[in-house]
């Protein structure tokens, strides 16, 4: 059993889905609060198309339904067995589509070192940059990158289960987010920099 702010016991996400299966409609009725807005904006983040979004969403609860949905709770926690479904669902509606083009990146991910910094650097970008802007760029990168930064940064995820969501080892999940950063800060400071007012201070710019 949880607890919540008020002290009183709550069931947990695995008790809830038992009671579901068991043919507890209030049982699906709580998990579907609690999990429809991460597993939304999570596929919101990863394709921008809220239609996507939706027919995901709806689908990945349509599988919870099923009594043989898979899921083991010895593997992981629900919510991040939910994500794992959806991200397989984005990838078909990707692999579909022919208007988004995914731009990979080819480089070895583990040859990246780890940012040496203090501070969150995401924490900076939203400051600085504010979370819609920051939400744009993220859709540009690729598709690997965006993931993790979507799971672990925008969904506060650790990484252990944002590896369980994405099916790959934690360690992976850590090089991923330390390149996909590092590319989001790149990107912003490009933008920055090409901002009119930015320029007019650069004399050398402005004289271009």
């Amino acid at each position: 059993m949880e607890y919540s702010i008020t002290g009183m016991a709550t069931e947990t996400d695995d008790e809830l889905l038992q009671r579901m299966h068991g043919g507890d409609e209030q049982a699906f009725v709580v998990l579907y609060r609690k999990l429809q807005g991460p597993i939304y904006r999570f596929v919101l983040n990863i394709t921008g198309s809220t239609g996507v979004a939706e027919d995901v969403t709806q689908e990945v609860f349509l599988a919870l339904i099923r009594k043989n949905c898979g899921f083991d709770a010895g593997r992981g926690t629900l919510s991040a067995y939910l994500f794992g479904i959806a991200r397989k669902l984005v990838l078909r509606h990707l692999q579909r589509s022919r208007t988004m083009v995914e731009q990979e990146i080819q480089a070895d991910e583990w040859g990246y070192p780890e940012l040496g910094v203090t501070q969150d650097p995401m924490v900076d970008l939203l400051h600085s940059e504010g979370l819609e802007v920051l939400r744009r760029a993220v859709l540009t990168l690729p598709r690997r990158y965006r993931e993790v930064v979507v799971l672990c940064d925008l969904e506060e995820m650790d990484y252990t289960q944002a590896a369980a969501a994405l099916g790959c080892p934690v360690g992976t999940v850590r090089s991923r987010l330390h390149r996909a950063r590092a590319l989001l800060l790149e990107k912003l400071q490009e933008k920055r920099d090409a901002r009119p007012e930015v320029r007019a201070l650069d004399p050398a710019r402005s004289s271009i």
